[in-house]
């Protein structure tokens, strides 16, 4: 030990030396040798003795471990050899995941639900899978890298179109995710680029920018799981959605144009629509309105007609039945007609002698005029 005497009186660490009182004494006023008793290997309270210390932490290991020592090691060694593959061996799916485990590279049938489960490990390994949605862009807005070069697209009226969509897509077959397709998402990702300029090829850029954007993600969904099904790659494709299309950057400016154009000629349209619409309405309501006046007219003309057919055939009726009286009823009745509209002095004969010469009958009928202007 470092604190051991030598020659019986040599100086301690710090040089002090020996002789009366100074001798084989540290800072503390105390030697470093101390009987080796009881008491944990302290003496009169001094620093404890590290090899005895080390000898009893051996023998109480000794009396713990079966076999000794070196028997006791290698019993450690076994329970932490035997704790690690218990600890490999048991794993837990998540609820949105499915285990697949695999005996020596191959998988087996059953699949892991949600839950604690145990495999053999190593001989056997598992593989988690995510069953819920998941989502796949393609196509990037910032116009850059090869994102960017994957949305643009050549229409069917050779124009070029940015477009940048999604895919949403569950895992169905765990075990076909896994095995039948060696990178499922890249696949699916070229799977639907291809897709998309495929449909895209049949159409013209305007369906894509504003008219036809949902048939045209029905079509890709379409095209997209057949694909996928042919693979056998366990996915399920539940939408596509078209997030922006647009044309390059390089021709931003003059597209933008020809768009307020097109509107421009929309609006145009709209209102000369609205104009015709508004001269053929009232032309259509004038010529209603005449033809009820004309049908009015006629079925009052018609009316008429029969109601005098009707009286002169009642009038001839009564004439065969009593023709003088029927015949003095005309005249009178004919007089009537033509006097009452007629104007007419009666002079009585008779009485006739006071009748000055001159009798303004013009005159008679007129309205007096007015005194004067006022």
């Amino acid at each position: 030990m470092p604190w051991s005497n030598q020659n019986g009186g040599g100086g301690g660490p710090w040089g002090g030396g020996g002789g009366n009182n100074g001798g084989n004494k540290n800072p503390w006023g105390q030697g470093p040798n101390r009987p080796r008793g009881g008491g944990g290997g302290r003496g009169n309270g001094g620093p404890p003795d590290l090899e005895e210390i080390f000898r009893r932490g051996q023998d109480q290991l000794k009396s713990v471990v079966p076999g000794g020592f070196n028997g006791g090691v290698a019993a450690i060694i076994g329970l932490l050899i035997v704790g690690f593959v218990l600890i490999n061996s048991i794993y837990t799916v998540q609820p949105d995941e499915r285990g697949v485990e695999m005996r020596f590279g191959k998988p087996k049938e059953e699949i892991s639900m949600p839950g604690l489960h145990y495999h053999f490990w190593p001989l056997e390994t598992v593989e988690m899978v995510k069953i819920t949605e998941q989502q796949q862009n393609i196509g990037s807005k910032s116009g850059t890298g090869d994102q960017s070069a994957a949305g643009l697209m050549l229409s069917g009226d050779q124009n070029i179109v940015n477009v940048q969509f999604s895919v949403l897509f569950s895992v169905t077959d765990p075990k076909a995710y896994l095995f039948n397709v060696e990178n499922p998402a890249d696949t699916l990702q070229q799977v639907a680029e291809s897709a998309m300029r495929e449909v895209v090829g049949r159409r013209p850029a305007q369906d894509i920018f504003r008219d036809n954007r949902q048939a045209i993600a029905e079509d890709v969904k379409t095209t997209i799981q057949a694909t996928m099904d042919s693979y056998g790659a366990g996915i399920s494709v539940n939408t596509v959605a078209i997030e922006d299309a647009a044309p390059p950057r390089e021709v931003a400016d003059a597209f933008d144009e020809v768009q307020r154009a097109e509107q421009d000629e929309d609006r145009f349209v709209e209102e000369a629509n609205q104009y015709s619409n508004q001269v053929l309405g009232k032309a259509r309501g004038q010529a209603a309105q005449i033809r009820e006046e004309a049908a009015a007219y006629k079925g009052r003309v018609v009316q008429e007609a029969q109601g005098e057919a009707q009286r002169f055939i009642s009038v001839y009726e009564a004439y065969l039945k009593a023709p003088d009286v029927t015949r003095k009823r005309l005249y009178l009745e004919t007089m009537q007609g033509v006097l009452g509209k007629s104007k007419k002095f009666i002079l009585d004969e008779k009485n006739g002698q006071g009748v000055l010469p001159y009798l303004p009958l013009n005159e008679i009928g007129k309205p007096a005029q007015s005194g004067g202007a006022q």
